[in-house]
């Protein structure tokens, strides 16, 4: 049986049966049933004659009339949603095709413009050599020339009318950035306008300092949404802080601030930057509001701030934002920032970071469409999601997250951190926290129940260069195989930071996750070009705590993850994580620790005497860090990032020296996991990396591998090698099929080489592989073997062993059928290492 409703002009519907019988509804009736669909939307045959019993004004309807008034009210739902839907999406088109139409027409202008440059320097050439035949006078044409190099800029000083007449200055070179020709903009690569785009997004080119613009559509207010700018500190993540030091008003009622702003460095291998700004609100004829600053420097005549101490002092050129409101609500933005992040003040290997106007654009300009998005669907939809909280709480823990992570990277003086001495190996730094700030909330008891009156955080960072390793990829084994790197014990003495009980030095035990459970926290943080972020809670399950450890207990872990998108090119990742207990409030203190890989310019050199600790650098060859020649330089195109770790932990101060051992140690074990999970995740191991590069005093790995050979020849009078065909010796060592190792000739034999199949056995990367001594992959009656027979490797040149069974690094038995060692010689044919192959391996 079919049904058409509709509803009349008094309010009642109507509903039209097949038969031609119309029923109609009283009004009483449309909004017992309006209240009821709200309740129900979909009630089931039983529901529906529950709801004809209990509603006295509905007993005179058949329960099929209702089921067909549900129905059509259902639809008449739907095709609301999908009107207003696609007028929100027409709202949008009709903006972007605005912009589309003005991006157009200053390219146009932008031709034209270099049409007339093109035709008055092909005059100006004409004239200069018409010049050149008719006068020979140097001076005339030199006088000429000088004219156009005076200044026509008039001096200004830091009273109220200069500061007015640099803030007009900076308005009017913003405006030529957001709308005119005065930088040449491209478009950002992998960014398509769209209706689903976060906007039009473009990076410069040829221009001084870094810059980035982007045009784009929100559904908020011109007023609020300066508002939200102006609050940088809020929404731009690497922001530390943005102090107002003075403002005044304009008589055209405009307002000019002189802020002083640090950013946080992204890494530990560089410093922090600030800056000194004037900013200047206006609104323009048309109604546009626009906000702009720019850097006040002593050139200007205008008021100087005093360089800080820690901090790198940078430039912004001309930036801002202008806000046109939009027809039918909204605003249209266009956002610009221009910078000059001197890249001189870090490594030559980092300045990709400070040099690259893609990575500005990402992290600064996108981030600002991106915020003003996510607060106004926060608006629209303040619906409360995963975990009982709202989408703008989740914002603001992730931000909290972000914060402490890099105040935990950055370790200022001025928020408590000190730095504690080395231990004599730099790879791993160790700062301490005990300010009442930091600790303020963490609960800690000694195991008699007394509270700590001294209680303090500790934090180990270390930064690393990688090689080959898609950052996307990596963070994101990293976050789902958190057992692959990560303690359980050292998990259960953080939680312990957030839980009343008993809390004592976490023992390295045997035991292992039990599992990792996502919670069904799953809000969506971002989602657009070149970005996605989500934050979720960790269910850390069976962690065998011992009693006088930790009660039993579930430890949960706050995790935010971004940059997992690996089609997403040239994203920062970062993995962030804190303890928390199942009572967490959005007050709670946190304590995040985590990672962040930040990828560099493949085409940059790798090499720098000022980086600390290196993935790279054992995988380049000769000290200087030049690159292997023929088919070890890397076909497939190498691609570098930097990777920071930082972790932190809550401790009682009379444990410092016992938990500063502890985290060095854990930081180390990470720095040798990640570089594992690093070599095991790059798309071909050796021949897509620049060579070896062993310690200071040895020889090139082309010469190794090549003594490798002719030593053994010489010793056991048979090839190593055979049907070498066009590969050198070194790329045809690494691939053999058997475990190759080379050890030192110490007292305490330590390995310096091996090959792919060698690393994989011992599993261990060629950094790590400097660290593991002979004598520790063998058992009892292995060692025992191996010193007996030592002496005849040196006196007869070579010795075979019996198959047996040996131990990789992570204490895993490895058993072998038959092994050889041989001395390898140099080129004055003395012996310069052990050379031991183990033949048809495998893990028992």
């Amino acid at each position: 049986m079919m049904a058409v409703s509709s509803t009349c002009k008094d309010g009642s519907t109507k509903i039209t049966m097949d038969n031609g019988k119309y029923v109609r509804y009283t009004p009483e009736q449309v909004e017992a049933l309006e209240r009821l669909y709200h309740e129900c939307p979909k009630p089931s045959s039983m529901r529906r004659q529950q709801l004809i019993r209990e509603c006295p004004i509905l007993s005179h309807i058949e329960p099929k009339q209702i089921k067909v008034w549900f129905q059509n009210r259902r639809c008449r739902e739907k095709q609301r949603k999908e009107a207003s839907r696609l007028q929100a999406v027409n709202r949008k088109l009709t903006a972007m095709n605005k912009l589309l139409m003005e991006e157009n027409d200053r390219l146009q202008k932008q031709v034209s413009q270099l049409v007339y440059e093109n035709s008055y320097f092909r005059q100006q050439t004409q004239n200069a050599t018409n010049l050149a035949t008719t006068d020979t006078s140097c001076e005339s044409v030199v006088t000429s020339g000088q004219h156009h190099l005076t200044p026509q800029h008039p001096p200004r000083d830091a009273s109220p009318a200069g500061l007015l007449s640099i803030a007009e200055e900076t308005l009017a070179q913003f405006l030529s950035k957001a709308t005119g020709t005065a930088v040449e903009w491209v478009q950002m690569p992998g960014m398509k306008p769209g209706p689903d785009s976060i906007g039009i997004v473009a990076i410069s080119h040829g221009c001084t300092g870094v810059a980035a613009r982007a045009c784009g559509l929100v559904g908020l207010e011109p007023t609020r949404v300066a508002e939200i700018l102006k609050d940088r500190p809020s929404w731009f993540r690497d922001c530390r802080a943005v102090d107002v030091v003075n403002a005044l008003s304009t008589g055209s009622g405009g307002t000019i601030e002189l802020l002083y702003m640090q950013l946080y460095a992204p890494t530990t291998l560089a410093p922090a930057r600030d800056f000194w700004l004037l900013r200047y609100t206006s609104v323009l004829e048309d109604g546009s509001l626009v906000v702009c600053e720019r850097s006040l420097n002593n050139t200007q005549n205008g008021p100087s701030m005093p360089p800080t101490q820690h901090f790198v002092r940078a430039e912004m050129l001309p930036s801002g934002y202008l806000i046109r409101p939009c027809e039918g609500g909204g605003s249209i933005i266009h956002v610009v920032d221009h910078m000059d992040l001197e890249p001189w003040s870090v490594p030559e290997v980092l300045r990709p970071l400070y040099e690259s106007s893609t990575l500005l654009a990402q992290k600064t300009t996108m981030a600002a469409l991106r915020h003003l998005r996510q607060v106004s669907q926060e608006v629209s939809q303040p619906n409360v999601t995963g975990w009982g909280r709202r989408p703008a709480a989740l914002r603001a823990l992730s931000q909290r997250l972000s914060k402490g992570f890099n105040e935990a990277v950055n370790g200022f003086a001025d928020e408590g951190w000190s730095m504690l001495e080395s231990d004599g190996i730099d790879d791993v730094t160790v700062l301490v926290n005990s300010s009442p700030a930091k600790m303020m909330g963490v609960n800690f008891s000694y195991a008699n129940g007394f509270p700590s009156m001294s209680n303090a955080v500790l934090c180990a960072k270390a930064s690393m260069l990688l090689q080959n390793v898609p950052p996307a990829i990596l963070l994101r084994f990293l976050r789902e195989h958190r057992s692959e790197w990560a303690d359980s014990g050292i998990d259960a003495y953080a939680a312990a930071a957030v839980k009343a009980g008993p809390c004592s030095l976490p023992m390295s035990r045997a035991g292992n996750f039990g599992g990792q459970v996502i919670l069904p926290l799953a809000h969506t943080i971002e989602h657009e070009e070149a970005s996605t972020s989500f934050m979720e809670v960790i269910k850390l399950e069976n962690m065998g705590y011992r009693e006088d450890m930790l009660m039993p207990g579930d430890v949960f872990l706050l995790q935010l993850c971004s940059g997992v998108d690996e089609n997403a090119v040239g994203t920062c990742a970062e993995l962030i994580f804190a303890p928390i207990d199942a009572s967490f409030s959005d007050d709670a203190p946190i304590i995040p620790s985590g990672f962040r890989i930040i990828p560099l310019d493949s085409g940059m050199d790798a090499s720098s005497p000022n980086r600390t600790l290196d993935l790279a650098s054992a995988l380049e060859v000769g000290p200087a860090g030049n690159r292997a020649s023929g088919d070890l330089s890397g076909r497939s195109g190498c691609t570098k990032s930097v990777m920071t770790i930082a972790f932190q932990f809550a401790f009682e101060m009379h444990l410092q020296e016992n938990v500063t051992s502890m985290a060095r140690q854990y930081v180390r074990s990470i720095i040798a996991s990640v570089q594992r999970v690093a070599l095991a995740l790059s798309p071909s191991h050796f021949g897509s990396h620049a060579g070896f590069r062993p310690p200071p005093g040895t020889p090139e790995a082309h010469t190794l591998a090549r003594w490798i050979c002719e030593s053994y020849r010489c010793y056991l009078g048979v090839e190593l090698l055979k049907n070498e065909g066009s590969e050198s010796i070194l790329k045809t060592l690494w691939h053999h099929s058997d475990a190759l190792m080379c050890c030192s000739l110490k007292t305490l034999p330590v390995f310096t080489f091996a090959n792919q199949a060698g690393l994989d056995m011992l599993e261990t990367t060629l950094v790590a592989l400097q660290d593991i001594t002979l004598e520790k992959i063998f058992d009892d009656n292995g060692r025992k073997t191996l010193y007996s027979e030592f002496p005849q490797i040196m006196q007869q040149g070579f010795m075979c062993l019996q198959g047996g069974i040996c131990l990789s690094s992570m204490g895993r038995p490895v058993s072998y059928e038959r092994a050889v060692a041989w001395k390898v010689l140099n080129e004055e044919e003395s012996a310069h290492c052990i050379c031991f192959m183990f033949i048809n391996w495998s893990f028992v």
